[in-house]
Order: C-alpha cells, then sequence, then structure tokens
C-alpha cells in the first residue's frame, strides 16, 4: 500500500493470514478481528487463508494495521492484500515443503520397522529416545508454538491436540524408561538379568510417526489446496505484462499498468488483448474460452468490442482502450471469483460454531477415557495411550476444509465454463431452484429481430399518396437515433430498399420530440415543412398502446396482425393523429396507419435447454412483453410450459413474486434470467438472478444484478449452472457427513482401544486429505454441449 491509513469506498479489507491449521483457527481469528474498532463483521476461510473484513458504514480513513496486528496477537501472521492483486502460488523449495516429512520419517522408519517383525524391543531405549526427541522437539515446535498462542488467548485449536497427544506419549515413555532403569538397580543377580532382559513398552515411535504424519498430512493438504485456486491464478496468468501502445513516436512498448483510457494500441496475430477496448482498425477472430467458455473463436471487425484477456487468432488489430485495471471485464470476474470463494456458505456458520467447542470437548473426552481405563486396572501407560490416541484422532482440519474447498473447486470450475457465480448464498440457492423464468428477447432469442413484413391500410382509409414506403419512412423517422432491437430492425429494413431506376435511396425524415414511452413504443412529431399531409403527431409500438388510442382497428390489418401473432411474430403499430384543428376546436382522432410483423430467431440450444430443464425437473416460464399470441407460439416452439405475455418491464419483478407465492400458496424457489440490461428488477426479486452477457455491452451491469453471471449468450449455460450447483452442493454434505462421521466412528474406536496413536494420526491425516480431494473431483465437470 502506498500508505497504512487508507479510505476505503468499498468498506471492506481483504488480508492474507498464515499459520491456521485447523477450523477452531477460523473461530479465533475472526474473534480477533471482531474486537478491533470499525469491524462490522470478520469472515475467514481456511482453504483461501484469506481474511475479508467488513467496515461499519462511513469508515472512511481506515488503518488496516490494526487488523494485521490483532492477528499478530493472535498467534499469525497476516498481511494487507491490494485490490485485485495477484494471487500468487507461494512456491517453496522442496525442502521447506518436504523436508521436513522426509526427516521425519528417515528418524520414525527405523522405530516402525522393527514391530512388523514382531521384535518390539529391537532398539535400546536410549537409540529409541535419540531418534524420536529430534522429531518431538525439533519438527514439532510449531505445533508447541500455536498450541501456546492459542492457549494465551483462551481458546484450543488441532495444534494442542497434537502437542498434548505426542508429549504424553514421549513422556510416558521416558517416565517407564526411568523406572525400568531404578527397578533393574534395584535387583540383583539373576533377578537383575530378567529384569533387563523384559525392556518395558516404550511409545516414542507413536510419538514421532504421529507427527510425521500429521506433517504429510498438511503437505498434501496444501498441494491439494494450491489446485483450487487454479481458476484464479489462471484467470490472472490472461494478463500481459506490456502492451504495443501507438502514440506520436509511433509504436511504443509499455507496461500495461501505464496504459490509459482513449489510448490507441495495436494487438498482433497470436497476442492477447490486453485490456477493453474497442476495434478501429481490422478484423480477426478472437478466442474467448478462458473468459466466457466459448468453444470456438468469435468473429470480430470495426466497432466490435474486445475484451481483456482474449487472444488475438489472426489479424491485426487497432483498439481503443474504454477500460484499464479494476474496471476491466477481466478484473470483474477475477473480483466475482475470489468473493465467491472467500465468502462463507451459510452451512460453514454452524460448522464453525461446532468448531468453537470441539477441542474442549475432547480434551474432556481424552480425560474421561484416561480415566476410564486407569480406574479399570490396566494400569497408567495403558491409559495414557488410549487417551493420545482420542487426541491424535480428534483432529478438527476436515470440518474446516469441507465447505469451502467443495465451494472453491465448485465456483472454480463454473468460471471456467463462463459462469460466475457471486457468492456461496447464490451457489447454495440455485440447487435448490424449482421455477426458471426465461426472458425472451436477448435471452431465448438471438436479440435482433428484423422487420418481416408490413402493410397499410386500403386507399380508402387513408388520404391518398400513402403506401408503403411511405409508412416506412415514417417508422424510421421515429426510430433515428434508438438503440432498441426493433428500432434498428425498421432502420435496417429502410436501408435495404432498393430505389428505383434514377431515383435517389430512401431516406428517413426528421421527426422531432421523439421520446420513449416504456411497454409502450415510441412517439414523435412530424414538422409541417415540406411534409404535407402527413405533418402531425405519430406513434408505433405495441396492439396495447394502439386500442388505448384507436379502439379496435378496423379494415383487414387486425386479421393480418393475428395471423402473423399465431405464428409468433412480434406485431407493432404505426398510428397517426393529425395537427390540432383550430376551426373546430377539437383534437383529431388517432387512426392506424401501418402494421408492421417483426420476427427473431431462436438462439442455438434454446430448445435443448429447456429440455434439459425438464430432466432436472424444473418448471420453465417465459415472461415477455409481447401479445399472448406471439409469446405463446415461441413458448410452443421451445417446449416452454408457462407463458406471461404482455408484461411491462416494470411489472416483471411483480410477476416473479407471484410465481414465487405458488399456485397452492407453497413457497417456490425462482430462478430469473435476463439480459441484465433492463431486467434488473426482476433478477433482484427472484431467489437467483441469472444475468446472461449482452453482446452489446451492459455486462457489468448483470453482474452487479444477478447473482449468477452467463458469460456468454448460451442458453445452455442455464441448466449448467443449476447443476454444477447441485454437485457442488452435493460435495459440501458428502464432506461434512465424512469430517462429522470420522469423528463420531473414530473417537470412540480410540477411546475404547481399537486405535494406538500411530494409526490415529494416519486417520487424521487422511481425512483431511480425503475431504480436499474429494472437492477437486468438481474440477473435471464439464457441461452438456449441444449435438
Amino acid at each position: 500500500m502506498s500508505a497504512n491509513v487508507q479510505s476505503l469506498s468499498d468498506g471492506h479489507v481483504q488480508l492474507a493470514v498464515r499459520g491456521m491449521t485447523c477450523a477452531a483457527c477460523v473461530r479465533r481469528v475472526e474473534r480477533a478481528l471482531g474486537k478491533v474498532a470499525g469491524v462490522q463483521e470478520a469472515q475467514v476461510n481456511f482453504a483461501t487463508e484469506t481474511a475479508s473484513v467488513t467496515l461499519v458504514p462511513d469508515a472512511g480513513a481506515f488503518d488496516p494495521s490494526g487488523l494485521v496486528a490483532a492477528i499478530e496477537d493472535a498467534g499469525y501472521h497476516a498481511q494487507v492484500q491490494e485490490a485485485d492483486a495477484p494471487i500468487q502460488e507461494e512456491v517453496l523449495p522442496w525442502w521447506q515443503v518436504w523436508g521436513g516429512v522426509l526427516l521425519g520419517g528417515a528418524l520414525s522408519l527405523p522405530l516402525v520397522l522393527p514391530m512388523f517383525w514382531g521384535a518390539h524391543h529391537f532398539w535400546p531405549a536410549w537409540v529409541q529416545f535419540a531418534l524420536a526427541t529430534p522429531v518431538q522437539f525439533g519438527l514439532g515446535a510449531r505445533f508447541y508454538r500455536a498450541g501456546w498462542a492459542a492457549l494465551k488467548d483462551r481458546s484450543g485449536n488441532m495444534d494442542q491436540l497434537v502437542a498434548l497427544g505426542t508429549s504424553a506419549a514421549w513422556g510416558l515413555s521416558c517416565w517407564l524408561w526411568w523406572s525400568h532403569a531404578q527397578a533393574s538397580q534395584s535387583v540383583h543377580g539373576e533377578h537383575a538379568a530378567h529384569t533387563a532382559h523384559q525392556a518395558p513398552d516404550l511409545y516414542f515411535e507413536s510419538a514421532a510417526v504421529v507427527i510425521t504424519l500429521v506433517l504429510l498430512g498438511k503437505a498434501l493438504e496444501a498441494r491439494a489446496k494450491r489446485e483450487t485456486t487454479a481458476a484464479i491464478r489462471a484467470l490472472q496468468a490472461l494478463r500481459p505484462d506490456t502492451v504495443c501502445r501507438l502514440g506520436p513516436q509511433g509504436e511504443v512498448t509499455v507496461p500495461l499498468a501505464q496504459v490509459l483510457v482513449g489510448d490507441t494500441l495495436i494487438v498482433r496475430p497470436g497476442e492477447r488483448i490486453p485490456t477493453d477496448g474497442l476495434i478501429t482498425e481490422g478484423s480477426s477472430h478472437v478466442d474467448e474460452a478462458m473468459l466466457t467458455g466459448e468453444p470456438l473463436p468469435v468473429a470480430k471487425t470495426q466497432g466490435d468490442r474486445l475484451t481483456g484477456g482474449a487472444v488475438n487468432a489472426e489479424g491485426r488489430l487497432v483498439m481503443q482502450v474504454t477500460a484499464v485495471g479494476s474496471q476491466t471485464m477481466l478484473a470483474h470476474i477475477i473480483r466475482r471469483v475470489v468473493d465467491a470463494q472467500a465468502a462463507k456458505a451459510p452451512i460453514q456458520r454452524v460448522v464453525d460454531r461446532v468448531s468453537a467447542v470441539f477441542v474442549p470437548t475432547v480434551l474432556v473426552v481424552a480425560l474421561l477415557t484416561g480415566l476410564g481405563w486407569w480406574l479399570s486396572g490396566q494400569g497408567g501407560d495403558v491409559a495414557l495411550i488410549r487417551a493420545v490416541a482420542v487426541l491424535v484422532i480428534a483432529c478438527p482440519c476436515a470440518l474446516g476444509l469441507a465447505t469451502p474447498a467443495a465451494i472453491m473447486a465448485g465456483t472454480g470450475a463454473a468460471a471456467r465454463q463462463g459462469i460466475l457465480i457471486k457468492d456461496p448464498q447464490a451457489l447454495e440457492m440455485a440447487h435448490r431452484v424449482q421455477i426458471v423464468a426465461f426472458d425472451k428477447t436477448g435471452t431465448l432469442t438471438q436479440g435482433h429481430p428484423r422487420l418481416l413484413d408490413w402493410q397499410v391500410p386500403g386507399a380508402a382509409d387513408v388520404t391518398a399518396g400513402w403506401d408503403r414506403i411511405q409508412a416506412l419512412r415514417v417508422a424510421a423517422s421515429l426510430q433515428a437515433g434508438s438503440e432498441h432491437p426493433l428500432a434498428k430492425a425498421v432502420l435496417e429494413a429502410l436501408k435495404a430498399l432498393a430505389p428505383e431506376a434514377g431515383q435517389p435511396a430512401v431516406d428517413a425524415w426528421s421527426a422531432q420530440a421523439i421520446q420513449s414511452v416504456p411497454g409502450r413504443g415510441v412517439s414523435g412529431v412530424l414538422p409541417a415543412d415540406g411534409l404535407h399531409a402527413w405533418a402531425g403527431e405519430w406513434r408505433l409500438g405495441s396492439t396495447r398502446w394502439m386500442q388505448e388510442l384507436v379502439g379496435h382497428a378496423e379494415g383487414a390489418l387486425p386479421q393480418k396482425a393475428q395471423a402473423w401473432a399465431s405464428e409468433g411474430a412480434t406485431v407493432s403499430w404505426l398510428m397517426y393523429q393529425p395537427p390540432y384543428d383550430e376551426a373546430a376546436g377539437t383534437a383529431p382522432a388517432w387512426q392506424v396507419m401501418a402494421v408492421m410483423a417483426f420476427g427473431d430467431e431462436l438462439k442455438q440450444g434454446a430448445a435443448q435447454a429447456v429440455a434439459r430443464l425438464h430432466a432436472l425437473n424444473v418448471r420453465t416460464v417465459m415472461i415477455s412483453g409481447d401479445n399472448q399470441g406471439a409469446a405463446q407460439a415461441m413458448a410452443r416452439k421451445l417446449g416452454i410450459q408457462q407463458v406471461i405475455a404482455e408484461v411491462l418491464p416494470g411489472d416483471k419483478a411483480d410477476h416473479i413474486q407471484r410465481l414465487q407465492q405458488g399456485e397452492d400458496g407453497q413457497r417456490q424457489v425462482v430462478a430469473m434470467v435476463g439480459d441484465g440490461l433492463n431486467d434488473a428488477p426482476a433478477l433482484a426479486a427472484a431467489d437467483v438472478g441469472m444475468a446472461m452477457a449482452n453482446p452489446e455491452g451492459g455486462t457489468d451491469v448483470a453482474m452487479q444484478a444477478a447473482g449468477v453471471t452467463l458469460m456468454r449468450g448460451d442458453p445452455m449455460l442455464v441448466p449448467a449452472a443449476l447443476e454444477i450447483s447441485r454437485r457442488t452442493s452435493t460435495k459440501i454434505w458428502q464432506n461434512l457427513a465424512w469430517a462429522f462421521g470420522y469423528n463420531v466412528v473414530g473417537i470412540p474406536l480410540a477411546a475404547f482401544g481399537g486405535l494406538n496413536p500411530m494409526l490415529a494420526g494416519a486417520a487424521m491425516a487422511l481425512s483431511s486429505v480425503s475431504v480436499v480431494s474429494n472437492a477437486l473431483w468438481l474440477s473435471r465437470w464439464r457441461p452438456a454441449r449441444i449435438a
């Protein structure tokens, strides 16, 4: 950081935390952070070794060093992470990772091997002591330090269990060795020789092997956890270090950090797009697989958007920068994945509360175990060994890893396929979805409708001179400058009209006072100059608007419109009101001047996506502003089960809430799929909002409004998002069942003498590794593809 005190506009601080060993440590760090003034909430993720701190509102200038100090006082190490700072994989020398394991194995192996030959007393006591002591107090020093720090904080953790258990085994062995030596000195002759031959059972090997196995488990666990952050590191690697900037001195290579909005950059074939921008010159194909999951390169030409991190295929591109640094799409994607992996699922909060009392409970169980065996007459050494086995097997590492490991693997796998999940809450809710409601345009369809046909009234119904070309010119004049898909279709149709021989191209007139009326259409005024009879107010819009203004249209146009609507076309009406008649003192009536039919092609995979949702026992609904006939025709093509038509954009959220209430009063979990531009209220109202990225822009809006962002316009990503959510949820419960079941079975087994400390240590290490390995199976997940 450039300064210790920084203004945090988003009210969050991210820290890297090192030294945590189990779920109990998570609770301890959170408690330490919660005591710092200005902290509203602290969430610590054991798997990612990060802490996310939410400050009280209006915190203003805040000194993060206080957070670091609180963690250091609790016995751990911390460092503030810069916003958007790369997550670096901690690459340590092999000897730092595996050196302790190898040394512990080398010292423990001679103690263990004779036991397989039935020669428990193969080594003299002093040799066992010499082999075990460096492991106990050298390699095991980390457990003493961490356990003492937790004890000073009046809390428990895994290190205390390991330190107490192995120290008890080592100490008991020393006591038995000393007692046997004293007994040997107190007897003489044959009895002395016999006593010396009957060496006591020592447990130095148990202490050494347990520490070695715990270190092995930690090394394997760390390796597995690094794989869960592979998705984030892969995304961060998409940023090039340098770029080619075009300036007054020509093409100059500069660091990416020096690029500003408005700069002109050159992207050569094979290079990565350095940041977001627009193509100003050239054309090429761009590979966006790492960002959107799209397997095929996408054609790009002048005026198209480029996203930083994609790969330019064959053409030279000149681009103008529109976003840099934390404002780029790649930065938003990385931030979304990091936030999802760092946050806690609701079930994890329950696990944390359990782990907070787990270690004290285990200590009590171990004490009762030792007392029970001692009182039963088995002797102090047997009682202590049984208590040690309980302490060793009860490590709560697996509890701390069960949920975050699955969430990290699941969100990482989803991100690689173009599915960005906002947080664990969205992930957990998605697997419970019962209804998926689709917006139509841009979600199920291409979003680029075209004008299929249009019809004008007969000559007897309107002023002479009115024809199809005049109608198209007026419609185009109302739509000039609009970005609405139907407006573009009208303008394209006018442009496509071939002029008659010797005549200029047909152009739109210049309308005035153009105004968009949400859910209805557009209105405008044509001035009298040069337009003769067609001056006045014009409106182009929906059937509802036509009925509000005109009532019921006469003639052949309503039948034509009904036929188009039954075929799935969207119908719009062109209406005209002549200028105010001062002589009559009344406003002229509105009249219908044309009816237009618009059609939009279905997206590839839309029908397959609906079928896949039905296979997942999810009901499908389409919410559309189209008339009932057009919406029903589209639904029949796709197999959608319910249609809600003629819905204004502002009313979509109300319909989502009605779907949530359920027809029989049973609460339904509803997901809304929209393009993220005008569907934000509905996306927010749904239990799970799925925003489909729009190639025309607005993806930033989508990522903020929805719990799930689909980075490409593929409807098959909707069932894929539900599927990865279900699989992740299954892995979470599998891991928790393994972690809890392991302790439920293992602790009684150790308490009743079914496990010695060595086997308990091996089982403890296996538990943590198994939980992470089970979660990593999610990395193999791939969504279903269209055949």
